[in-house]
């Protein structure tokens, strides 16, 4: 996914500019970058839909206030819970313009476009899986994705070539039909999408040979996701205009992605914190030692103080996955084991008996002990 610009920036207004000044900004870069004035040009189609997904954001005050705070990762979905920002369908894009421009905008000779009920592409669901190891740094994944893609031979639009291809005479080429019903409260106007084109505006009169007139074909895309540092199991994330293909030119659905977190052989998680369980002899327990332990950036050598009991839990600061937000790291908590032999030779138990008749070796619990059920809170804080 490449970095999206500023929603500001995008509109050329500041961060203080009110509903008014949104709403002529939005209006001029409408006016200017509507694909039915730049028939053909991706580039002035790409401006139009970054320009209605900032006007989106920005023109709503809760969407507005968590864009400021948190940026692109508040409104597009990556910071877990689905997808969040950005228009829904092209219904929703449309329908801004009608609170701006007013019907008028689309009464003219356009073609399909503007029609409300242009088709959308559907939406894909994929599932990528993760180790440890890449959640921690962030990384990059190459996924092959089947899906329906826009026909190469008439370019998505279902039609034979471009003399196959009329304005809608029920609908003018506007992709809406008025409808006058008459209720308690008198005669209503309402506005449809016209039945006869399906709001697109056009009708194709020969359809081409390959799709049969869709617009679409069955086929395989190799998309490159860019998956942050510090995503959860179960978050997901969204690409807009990476699901399938609309028919007969419509806009293209979303990819979304659900990261699935493979188990660690070696580490638990629990949030930004990562635990680990190490095993220490009685010796070392008693005498203090230093141990070699691994964490996510490789192994570290870690201090084991004189007199360690069983169940202390020491800290490794910034040794834990980083927020998917970038506001810090968590820890890695090293939980210390004493490790018993099940099974000694003659030898070892001779020394074993003569070690637990020697007094100070015998338990002595401290007062301050917080026990058992204590030190486990202790792991997870």
């Amino acid at each position: 996914m490449m970095a999206k610009k500023d929603y500001y920036e995008v509109l050329g207004v500041s961060k203080t500019a009110d509903e008014a000044s949104l709403k002529t900004a939005y209006r001029k870069l409408a006016m200017q970058y509507h694909p039915d004035k730049n028939p053909g040009d991706k580039t002035s189609e790409e401006k139009f839909k970054e320009a209605a997904e900032a006007y989106d954001v920005l023109n709503n005050p809760d969407k507005r206030a968590k864009y400021d705070r948190y940026g692109h990762a508040a409104v597009d979905g990556s910071m877990g819970g689905g997808p969040q920002g950005g228009f829904n369908n092209v219904d929703d894009i449309f329908g801004a313009f009608q609170d701006i421009f007013g019907d008028s905008f689309f009464g003219g000779g356009g073609q399909g476009r503007q029609g409300g009920g242009v088709a959308r592409g559907t939406n894909l669901r994929i599932r990528v899986k993760l180790t440890l190891e890449e959640i921690g740094t962030g990384v990059t994944k190459k996924i092959k994705v089947k899906k329906q893609l826009a026909c190469n031979t008439c370019h998505g639009s279902g039609a034979k070539d471009a003399n196959s291809v009329s304005i809608c005479t029920t609908c003018k080429g506007s992709g809406y039909i008025r409808q006058v019903r008459n209720t308690f409260l008198g005669q209503m106007q309402t506005t449809a999408p016209c039945t006869t084109c399906k709001g697109s505006g056009r009708m194709v009169t020969a359809s081409c040979s390959t799709c049969r007139g869709e617009g679409t074909v069955s086929g395989e895309e190799m998309i490159e996701i860019n998956i942050p540092a510090g995503v959860s199991d179960g978050m997901q994330l969204q690409m807009s205009g990476k699901g399938n293909a609309a028919p007969k030119g419509g806009m293209p659905g979303d990819l979304i992605i659900s990261i699935e977190e493979i188990p660690h052989e070696h580490f638990h998680r629990e949030g930004m914190n990562i635990l680990f369980e190490a095993f220490l002899n009685f010796a070392d327990a008693a005498l203090g030692t230093t141990i070699e332990v691994p964490t996510l950036e490789g192994r570290v050598r870690l201090k084991i103080p004189q007199g360690t009991q069983a169940g202390k839990v020491l800290r490794l600061e910034g040794k834990g996955l980083p927020s998917v937000q970038s506001y810090g790291k968590g820890d890695q908590l090293v939980h210390l084991n004493i490790w018993t032999p099940k099974k000694v030779n003659d030898e070892e138990r001779a020394i074993l008996e003569k070690l637990r008749t020697l007094p100070n070796l015998q338990p002595k619990p401290e007062k301050e002990d917080k026990g058992f059920v204590e030190r486990l809170k202790d792991i997870f804080r």
